[in-house]
């Protein structure tokens, strides 16, 4: 992998380890990604984190139909309909994918996918 992409990946990756919207399994992929840069692993860990976040990012249409469900109004409460409204808004001007900064984040990471498992 280019420094270069190495080190935005690195970047984006500790805002992804941050931010408060950060399952523990992408977390969890993370570190062990952070710590695997530079080795040996590195490859294989490269692989391992790629698909955590392939599962992890929330394509829009899942989160509207979340956010309006009785289990999106447990996680959300009284926040429900209005992240089911922005989803819906950020949907209809081209946004594939929730923008918290968890899957901001990720969505940024895998826009290096090709790139990240370049030998």
């Amino acid at each position: 992998m280019k420094k270069e992409v190495l080190d935005y990946v690195v970047e984006k990756t500790n805002e992804l380890t941050a931010a408060f919207s950060c399952s523990k399994e992408a977390k969890e992929a993370a570190e062990a990604w952070l710590a695997a840069v530079g080795t040996a692993n590195e490859a294989e860990q490269t692989k391992k984190y790629i698909a955590e976040l392939e599962e992890d990012i929330m394509p829009l249409d899942n989160l509207i139909v979340f956010a309006e469900s009785e289990g999106g109004a447990k996680v959300f409460g009284d926040n429900a309909p209005n992240v089911a409204a922005h989803a819906k808004e950020i949907k209809a001007a081209g946004a594939k994918y929730c923008d918290c900064p968890a899957c901001a984040a990720v969505e940024a990471i895998l826009a290096k996918k090709d790139e990240m498992l370049q030998a």
